[in-house]
């Protein structure tokens, strides 16, 4: 009886509800927990061990590298491999564990499964150095000596001291070469090829005259004397960053020269206290969030992808907010509520469910290939047969993302405008005011809240999205961002790099799976904090305009 009265009362549901939020809480944190870890860990200066171990054929070999993983394998499996005896029982498992060896450029590979029956000794010296270059990887050995001009200048106990000065050196050389390469070199590049477009334009319109030619030769011969210029202070520079080398040796003995300029850093993590420790990990993430990515993607930074990101979801944002507000403001406000206007909602909410990558083959079609390609036919003559706007690029790309979120904008714009009092409009007309004027200074900014609650909806959805941009504008790796000091500053037919789709490319497309897992989880964990920070800023503005109008709305 009791029993009876306590679920008829309803305590039972409320229950349950109370359970399954809290189960879901649950998962998102450890969701997050787990690739915060796996993510924010990766560039923690782990120890570097120096292993001696007994090969298939029982040879003792010596390796360095860091621990990463470790698990366990059955004993019929080791010995199909070659590394147990026969006499082993069947049923029980051996532990291995998976060594970043680096090196890659001597190995031709970064991990390696060792048994841990086979390691006789593991240490961990302080002398040995880990290498970030800027190709194959890391390099993991001691220090032997510094070159320069093929030169012995340092030795034993003084050498590291004296690396570590030439390398800050020749990261600053590299500067240098970046500023050329990027900034200087790459605005002639661009305005040689704004002056060759000219020319093909004027060719086209029949105004190719001498005096044309003459404007164009003068122009060319300035450009291409800076060109010149640049060009021999770049080989200096590569000439100076190149001079000095490190010669390092390996676990195995194998001895090789690096040149000074190819190396990102140099560090000792044996040797690190926490505190140095903690530096090198803030300065490794910095370098995450604000350097280019290097080694088919899974080394250096991801900022043109954050960038990407983010400016694509404020286009995306700019242009759906006024078409998902006005057409929001017609079905409520101006519309005759009818059969035809119920099945306009129908098709509004069913466009909500249509899978994305549908939305990616009509940007693709129609976007890039019809409204792209007459855009360049009308305006880019010049530029055929390469195209223009009429290939994927970010215009293309925020505009199909728009046309996916616009159901979302429309749907909350409207129910906001639904929740308005009658009494205010009348009250408003009552006044003397016409209807555009009750619905420009008294409607729309009580219903902003609701506006900006579809808005926080979309760009968490837009920020997200991979399919589609896969089809209209996102590229694995983009050599310019869209915005630059060239005019006109933000060019809208560049291609662009994006959180989601670096995180698929490098999860599922990349040559190096384990050196990639942790990028994975650290670009998974970058983008869930951009859509947080994106929607915090939309609720913020939210919040603030509720309570402007709160009173109103009482």
């Amino acid at each position: 009886m009791i029993i009876k009265q306590w679920v008829k009362s309803g305590s039972p549901w409320i229950w349950l509800n109370a359970a399954a939020v809290s189960t879901c809480l649950i998962l998102v944190i450890g969701i997050l927990g787990l690739v915060a870890v796996r993510g924010l860990g990766h560039y923690w200066p782990s120890d570097v061990a120096q292993i001696q171990y007994r090969d298939k054929e029982g040879v003792p070999q010596v390796i360095t590298g860091e621990l990463t993983d470790s698990n366990e394998i059955s004993s019929q499996r080791a010995k199909d491999a070659g590394y147990l005896d026969a006499d082993i029982g069947s049923g029980r498992t051996v532990e291995q564990y998976l060594i970043k060896v680096g090196n890659r450029d001597i190995s031709g590979m970064d991990f390696r499964w060792i048994l841990v029956n086979t390691i006789s000794q593991m240490t961990y010296p302080e002398q040995l150095i880990v290498l970030e270059r800027r190709e194959w990887g890391n390099f993991y050995g001691t220090l032997v000596g510094v070159k320069e001009d093929g030169k012995s200048i340092a030795q034993g106990n003084e050498a590291w001291d004296v690396a570590q000065q030439r390398l800050a050196a020749a990261l600053e050389v590299y500067e240098e070469i970046k500023q050329l390469e990027k900034k200087e070199i790459g605005a002639i590049n661009y305005s040689l090829e704004r002056l060759r477009l000219k020319q093909r334009k004027l060719e086209l319109q029949k105004a190719w005259t001498d005096a044309a030619k003459q404007e164009m030769a003068t122009e060319k011969a300035a450009y291409q004397v800076d060109y010149k210029r640049y060009q021999e202070q770049l080989k200096a520079l590569y000439v100076k960053a190149n001079k000095e080398s490190l010669v390092v040796k390996t676990g195995e003995g194998i001895e090789r020269d690096i040149p000074i300029g190819k190396i990102v850093k140099a560090y000792r993590p044996n040797g690190m206290n926490v505190f140095t420790k903690v530096g090198h990990y803030f300065s490794k993430l910095g370098e995450f969030l604000s350097e280019d990515p290097r080694e088919a993607n899974t080394e250096g930074g991801i900022f043109p992808a954050i960038f990407g990101t983010v400016l694509m979801v404020m286009l995306m944002a700019v242009i759906v907010t006024p078409f998902g507000v006005i057409a929001a403001v017609y079905l409520r406000e101006y519309a005759k509520q009818g059969f035809t206007t119920q099945l306009i909602r129908i098709a509004v909410n069913n466009l909500a469910g249509v899978p994305s990558i549908v939305y990616g083959v009509f940007g693709l079609g129609f976007f890039v290939y019809i409204l792209g390609g007459n855009i360049d036919q009308l305006l880019y003559p010049e530029s055929a047969p390469a195209p223009v706007f009429g290939t994927p690029g970010l215009m293309w790309a925020s505009l199909t993302l728009a046309l996916l979120t616009l159901p979302v904008v429309i749907v909350a714009t409207e129910e906001g405008l639904s929740r308005i009092p009658k009494s205010i409009r009348e009250g408003s007309l009552a006044l003397g005011a016409t209807k555009l004027e009750t619905l420009w200074l008294t409607v729309l900014p009580m219903a902003s809240p609701a506006m900006m609650t579809g808005l926080i909806l979309a760009v968490a959805r837009a920020a997200g999205e991979v399919a589609p941009l896969m089809l209209v504008g996102v590229v694995k790796l983009a050599p310019t961002l869209p915005l630059d000091g060239n005019f006109p500053f933000l060019h809208l037919d560049r291609k662009f790099m994006h959180l989601g789709f670096h995180i698929y490319d490098v999860g599922f497309q990349s040559p190096n799976v384990e050196a990639a897992r942790p990028l994975v989880y650290a670009t998974s964990l970058l983008l869930v904090m951009v859509i947080v920070g994106l929607n915090l800023t939309a609720v913020t503005i939210r919040n603030h305009l509720r309570e402007k109008y709160r009173a109103l709305e009482g």
